[in-house]
């Protein structure tokens, strides 16, 4: 990747390039990729040098006729602010967001879309004439995915969540936005408990959704949750890394025929949840439509083109 240091608020580029953000400059038409003209994108993270999204956002650039280029740079606490400020400085289009900056961000944009202000924390900043707006994709990644791909709307649905972290609380959001008419959220009963459980509770309160969190130890209330529920989405790390092959449900039956199960894992692509639900006929999908459909509305956001997702798929393989 290009590594970056700042002076005065402008960043000084390092020719370090590796594979996965390196740059060809292929011809279009006789010009060359990168021009006098070339508009620059990010993802401001920390670390950063693992992420996908400057070959998917590049290989769109590229597909769609957008003259720039999407580059990755190690941004944290300590040079966040200049960071954004630089987005204006530099004209960027914007910038994608992860930890650790997804929260305190807020702080250094003009405005809020809706969802964002709800959720707490924006993934996106669009640069809008010198106006910088954060945004909040992952929700609406999740609604398009299921959409698209499960061809499911959210509209009217039930939803139970698995977990009440970062992204049970976009998907919360935006389903309560697009109309669900409940989600449930179980979360283990720890000293933030109560807090998350208000906090969670607030958007019900502003949304015409109902939104309960209850304890994830409850496991009969959670059978009759699942019970009335079309949706239930994993929203846990069990089933990937040391807890691969472990499933969030205590019991496979607790899933029935009727249910569309959503993991948001995506590695592996079948978690032990996947397989359960496959077995008994099941709707079942993984996190990829997801990581897909909120990567492809930062894209639009950005160029008011759409991404072509099916030239995509093959970076997760």
């Amino acid at each position: 990747m290009f590594s970056t240091k700042t002076l005065g608020g402008f960043f000084i580029f390092h020719d370090k390039i590796n594979k996965q953000n390196s740059i060809t400059l292929d011809n279009q038409g006789g010009q060359s990729v990168i021009s006098g003209k070339t508009k620059l994108a990010g993802f401001f993270a920390n670390p950063a040098e693992h992420s996908l999204s400057p070959r998917m956002h590049n290989r769109g650039f590229q597909a769609c006729g957008v003259d720039a280029v999407y580059l990755a740079f190690e941004v944290d606490q300590t040079n966040l602010a200049r960071a954004i400020e630089s987005i204006r400085t530099l004209d960027m289009l914007g910038v994608n967001l992860s930890m650790p900056n997804k929260t305190t961000a807020i702080a250094y944009v003009d405005e809020l879309s809706q969802e964002a202000q709800l959720i707490g924390a924006i993934n996106t900043i669009v640069n809008q004439n010198g106006k910088l707006i954060g945004y909040n994709t992952d929700g609406i990644g999740f609604v398009k995915a299921m959409a698209e791909t499960a061809k499911i709307k959210i509209k009217d649905k039930k939803i139970t969540i698995l977990g009440a972290g970062g992204a049970a609380k976009a998907i919360t959001v935006q389903a309560a936005l697009e109309g669900a008419r409940e989600v449930v959220l179980y979360k283990r009963k720890n000293e933030r408990f109560l807090t998350v459980k208000r906090d969670f509770e607030k958007i019900g309160e502003q949304t015409d959704s109902i939104v309960r969190v209850v304890d994830y130890a409850d496991e009969e209330q959670l059978v009759r949750d699942l019970q009335t529920s079309e949706l239930l989405v994993n929203a846990t790390d069990i089933g990937m890394g040391t807890k691969e092959g472990q499933s969030p449900l205590a019991k496979a039956t607790f899933l029935h025929e009727n249910l569309f199960v959503i993991d948001l894992i995506y590695s592996p692509r079948k978690t032990q949840l996947l397989k359960e639900a496959e077995k008994i006929g099941a709707p079942a999908f993984n996190g990829l439509g997801m990581l897909l459909y909120q990567g492809a509305t930062a894209f639009h956001l950005w160029t008011n083109h759409e991404m072509p997702l099916d030239i995509m798929k093959d970076l997760f393989e």
